[in-house]
């Protein structure tokens, strides 16, 4: 899907903004989308390197079917080069590096139903590369009762993900800096589509979060996180959910030292001054800083410690002790992680 013909068999990929023009036998950027003789073909529908079942907490999504279980898909490849991904082993490798399990979105599906799931999540990789798999995955979910999820770093055009979107119920975009030197230095790619598929996501009513990777050194300033938090707040609302997650040395930047705990607690201060109602910390053993609280009357909504759900008293989007609007979408299942104290 999403490419256009050009000549001497030559063809452009129109799924995400490299564009890529990719010559007969060649592949693009992503490592999984190839030219056979003027056609281009994906080589990984139904292609998996990683299943699991996790929490909705891990994705982050905070405010979206809280306690849930989500069985989560990964496959090989990715449209960044980002020097500090976690997920390096599959992301920076071709079909043929990893090994890979068949599981067309049907199997997906039935997996999901027997480890009694309550959606399906693209994940650990980029899902925009996977597209064909995830777009007809996700219409078999939405027929079975599941919901969907995307975990993106949102380089994605806007034909494709007008298409997904009547079937996509909620994303995390990695919104990983708030310059454009960031993203070319760091992540071969630009800012401006990310934070574009960030807004189109918000009009066409996807449930949408926002996770920050604070890097020392790289990303860490009071600038870039007043930067980024402007932008969270008057292009996306102020009641989007941001998570500031801490960096640890991984692939390409085992020089850098993980993120200090004063630093994620300064990006969240600056969050909270600009307005921003739901601010989390991630990667950090602190359960109160997981926590939803009534941007309102402050009252405690619903209390996490890693990936467990201890108490969550949204009813009817509404806090119980002053009637505040909570955008939290309640759990649709049974209550699998959500313990009562």
């Amino acid at each position: 899907m999403f490419y256009s013909t050009l000549d001497n068999e030559r063809v452009r990929c129109e799924l995400c903004p490299h564009r890529c023009v990719i010559a007969p036998g060649k592949r693009g950027l992503c490592k999984v989308r190839e030219n056979d003789h003027g056609r281009l073909y994906t080589l990984i529908y139904g292609s998996v390197s990683s299943v699991a079942v996790d929490p909705i907490e891990k994705k982050p999504l905070f405010h979206f079917y809280p306690g849930s279980e989500v069985l989560s898909l990964g496959t090989a490849g990715c449209n960044f080069r980002c020097a500090h991904c976690q997920n390096a082993t599959i992301s920076q490798a071709g079909p043929e590096d990893v090994s890979l399990e068949e599981m067309p979105p049907e199997k997906a599906v039935r997996l999901a139903r027997r480890y009694r799931c309550d959606g399906i999540a693209w994940t650990y990789n980029e899902p925009t590369i996977w597209y064909e798999h995830a777009y007809d995955g996700a219409q078999e979910a939405k027929r079975a009762g599941l919901y969907t999820v995307w975990v993106t770093n949102g380089y994605i055009m806007e034909e494709p993900f007008r298409r997904i979107a009547p079937y996509l119920d909620a994303m995390n975009v990695d919104v990983k800096a708030s310059d454009e030197g960031f993203y070319r230095e760091v992540c071969g790619a630009q800012l401006e589509p990310v934070r574009h598929t960030c807004s189109l996501a918000r009009r066409l009513g996807i449930h949408l979060e926002i996770t920050y990777l604070i890097i020392p050194g790289h990303n860490d300033s009071d600038e870039a996180l007043s930067n980024h938090c402007d932008w969270l707040v008057s292009a996306l609302g102020e009641e989007v959910p941001c998570h500031f997650s801490r960096f640890y040395p991984c692939y390409k930047m085992l020089d850098v030292p993980s993120t200090p705990l004063s630093t994620l607690l300064r990006a969240r201060e600056i969050a909270k001054e600009k307005g921003i109602k739901y601010v989390y910390l991630g990667n950090v053993a602190h359960g109160r800083y997981e926590n939803t609280y009534c941007p309102q009357c402050g009252e405690l909504l619903i209390e996490r410690s890693g990936f467990y759900v201890f108490c969550d008293k949204v009813k009817d989007g509404r806090c119980p002790q002053c009637g505040a609007n909570i955008p939290v979408i309640p759990t649709h299942a049974r209550p699998s992680r959500v313990m009562m104290r």
